[in-house]
């Protein structure tokens, strides 16, 4: 085989032939293409001609479907289960790898990749906390090691491999996190990270239901450390040190490394005391007595930062070194914050974190935020990039036009030097002092701002100045654990369900433009409201997926094809007020401008006795229908009065029964299909055999679950904080 392309100082390339003969695919098309980027989503493109998309397929989605989309994009080369069909004439320069599967092929590549480095890396597994555990022995080692790590929390079987592509010859440590959710999957990431060292955090009931006990989750996920000189666990952690101990008795050859409060740890823990804003704990090493002062008082803030001076440790950091590191070390939760600014700007605060990947996901991040604001940038030098540093600025150029930024500032020497690379509205300082001395931040006005910054910049000076005064009181959104709560519901879905999310009531109090507009990143295929004006609201905000208004009125009729909002239907007199209504809108737009079809939602009563059309109503909905034809049934739905609650298990399968036989009925004589869906967020769960077409999530994407099962999966996205 071939050897990659691995300059000691540079990113890695390869060929598209390089990448047929690592994962055994079957290539046509040329193979002259040089591959520098990996992507999986089609959102997410950096520069098409040096991107290689997987068409991965999931649960819920299938890759092969954006292939037209990219090609149109400049894409030319796709790691393929099969070639699909795809209207007009390919490209001459097009290439597909054929492989039996995408995913394995993924991760194969990795896998071959990392090969190519011979310096340390570190793995963490565990339940919680392995992404902050992460990011801390980056905040803790940024500057005495060059290192590359999972952006955010990569850390599945997608993310995992996507991480270790971004490893290069001018790193000189890898930390990556990797989790698992079922037997099986720890091997290949395994077989990707191939790590040196390994870090076990602890163990929770997260993904519990993928094994068959929690002795088999904690053996699966030592694994990962099969092939590692040494293990870091919490000997006060009683079921991992249990297992750990039953693991090392096959694996003598890796060191054991243990802290907690047994005289024979490694790092022992003799005290601790709690401050109002800090913990000081008193740690033995090499019979030495350390005192920590850790800027935090929850015990899991303790505990993850208890793990990275252990690792700092096992290093050989002096103590000194240590002790002002760990004191110093800062929450991750405000590593990305989307925060009101000054003059009715919004602030997006990604500082401390800088590379051309990071850069990627927050401008995604920004546009999908932020759709219908001026876009700025506030970028500071990108360390570390192993690139040459014109090449690196000509690409953040690149990347910076391509998500339609409408102003950059460039913050540090490097970026300055290369200010000619930029062909856009741009100033440059040589330094955080020289911006904030020569800006007038009363020019920043209805803007969104995103600062993006490497630690040494202090980009959080900057953030303080921008943003408005932070109140006492606050409620902040969560929207990482928004995002979380969807894909869990997502992983419960029958493989053809949709998946509607409820936004009434202004999210549940939790923003719903901020909301709905993630919800529609995150490929929602409907949303929901209360009132027509929330529709109105989440139009003017950028929202273009279907949006179904559950209480439409009639004054609010014009409002509903004025921002092309779809109403629920409940009964005879609201369908005929709207039959007349679209009538009046098709004569007074001379049917010019007006909609071919005007799509409805049809609400049947099986059983909760609210609203809805009871089966006798049915002969008389039909007759209505048949009257407009341009009123055309999008959706058929019911609401189950209690599928949380087991005790009424019997009348929920009547509501699903009578359901099913009213929507039957109602297929055959309308004559043509539509989506048909019962399940509210307990039911998701609790009655798989009723999603349908699809299912409506209400509070469970903001966290809450009646189901103890589903309940400690999910993330909770509001936090009321008041001193």
């Amino acid at each position: 085989m071939s050897k990659a392309h691995v300059p000691d100082n540079h990113t890695t390339s390869y060929s598209v032939s390089d990448v047929a003969r690592i994962t055994g695919g079957s290539l046509t098309g040329p193979g002259r293409h040089v591959i520098r980027f990996l992507l999986i989503d089609s959102r997410k493109l950096l520069l098409p001609g040096q991107s290689l998309f997987f068409a991965l397929r999931t649960n819920q989605n299938d890759g092969h479907r954006y292939i037209a989309g990219l090609l149109d994009k400049g894409v030319r080369c796709f790691v393929v289960d099969h070639v699909p069909e795809i209207p007009g004439t390919l490209p001459e320069d097009v290439c597909f790898i054929v492989v039996g599967n995408v995913l394995d092929a993924l991760q194969k590549l990795a896998s071959a990749h990392r090969r190519h480095y011979s310096y340390p890396v570190l793995a963490i597994t565990g339940s919680n906390g392995k992404t902050v555990v992460k990011e801390w022995i980056f905040q803790a080692l940024y500057d005495q090691y060059n290192i590359v790590r999972n952006p955010k929390s990569y850390n599945s079987q997608i993310g995992v491999p996507l991480s270790a592509w971004l490893m290069s010859g001018m790193h000189d440590m890898g930390v990556f996190e990797a989790g698992i959710s079922r037997p099986g999957e720890m091997k290949k990431l395994a077989g990707v990270l191939r790590p040196d060292i390994g870090l076990f955090t602890n163990i929770g009931p997260a993904h519990d239901e993928g094994f068959s006990s929690r002795e088999e989750k904690i053996r699966e996920k030592l694994k990962l450390f099969e092939g590692c000189k040494a293990l870091i666990y919490c000997s006060d952690s009683g079921e991992v040190a249990s297992q750990v101990k039953k693991w090392h008795r096959t694996h003598q050859e890796v060191r054991l490394f243990s802290w907690g409060s047994h005289p024979g740890d490694d790092m022992q823990v003799v005290q601790k005391e709690r401050t109002e804003d800090s913990t000081v704990v008193s740690v033995i090493y090499n019979d030495d007595m350390m005192m920590l002062s850790l800027p935090f008082v929850d015990g899991a803030s303790v505990e993850n930062a208890l793990h990275t001076a252990a690792f700092m440790n096992y290093l050989g950091c002096d103590d000194a070194t240590i002790i002002r590191k760990t004191s110093a070390l800062q929450p991750v939760s405000m590593r990305l914050e989307m925060k009101e600014g000054l003059n009715n700007s919004i602030i997006i605060n990604d500082s401390y974190n800088s590379d051309l990947h990071s850069l990627a996901i927050a401008l995604d991040f920004m546009q999908s935020q932020t759709p219908h604001r001026r876009k700025k940038l506030i970028l500071s030098d990108i360390l570390q990039s192993g690139m040459p540093q014109r090449e690196l600025y000509q690409e953040v150029s690149a990347l910076v036009k391509s998500k339609n930024i409408d102003h950059l500032t460039g913050i540090g020497p490097n970026i300055c030097e290369h200010a000619p690379v930029f062909d856009m509205p741009a100033n440059f300082f040589p330094s955080t002092d020289a911006f904030i001395e020569q800006t007038s931040f009363h020019d920043y006005r209805n803007d969104a701002i995103l600062l993006k910054g490497a630690r040494a910049f202090e980009f959080e000076r900057i953030s303080n100045i921008l943003q408005q005064k932070d109140h006492q009181t606050i409620l902040e959104i969560d929207l990482d654990a928004l995002v979380h709560n969807l894909n869990i519901y997502r992983s419960l879905l029958n493989p053809d369900a949709r998946l509607m999310g409820i936004v009434k009531a202004f999210s549940y109090g939790s923003g719903s433009v901020e909301i709905a507009r993630m919800l529609q990143y995150h490929n929602a295929d409907y949303l929901a409201v209360a009132y027509a004006d929330e529709g109105k609201e989440l139009r003017r905000g950028g929202v273009r997926i279907p949006v179904v208004v559950m209480n439409p009125e009639v004054r609010t009729f014009d409002t509903l094809f004025s921002y092309d909002l779809e109403p629920e239907i409940y009964g005879l007199p609201l369908l005929e007020r709207y039959s007349e209504a679209t009538r009046q809108y098709i004569a007074d737009h001379n049917g010019s401008d007006a909609p071919d079809q005007f799509p409805v939602h049809i609400k049947l009563d099986t059983g909760m006795h609210r609203l809805g059309f009871q089966a006798a109503d049915i002969e008389g909905l039909l007759s209505l229908l048949g009257e407009n034809s341009r009123i055309r049934v999008a959706s058929v739905f019911s609401h189950l009065a209690a599928s949380e609650d087991p005790a009424h298990d019997a009348f929920t399968r009547q509501q699903i029964a009578l359901f099913d036989d009213i929507t039957t009925y109602l297929q055959k004589e309308l004559g043509y299909p539509f989506l048909r869906h019962i399940c509210n967020t307990a039911a998701v769960s609790r009655f798989p055999g009723a999603h349908y077409d699809m299912v409506r999530i209400g509070i469970g994407l903001y966290g809450v679950s009646g189901d103890q099962a589903i309940a400690h999966l999910l993330r909770h996205v509001s936090s009321f904080r008041s001193v």
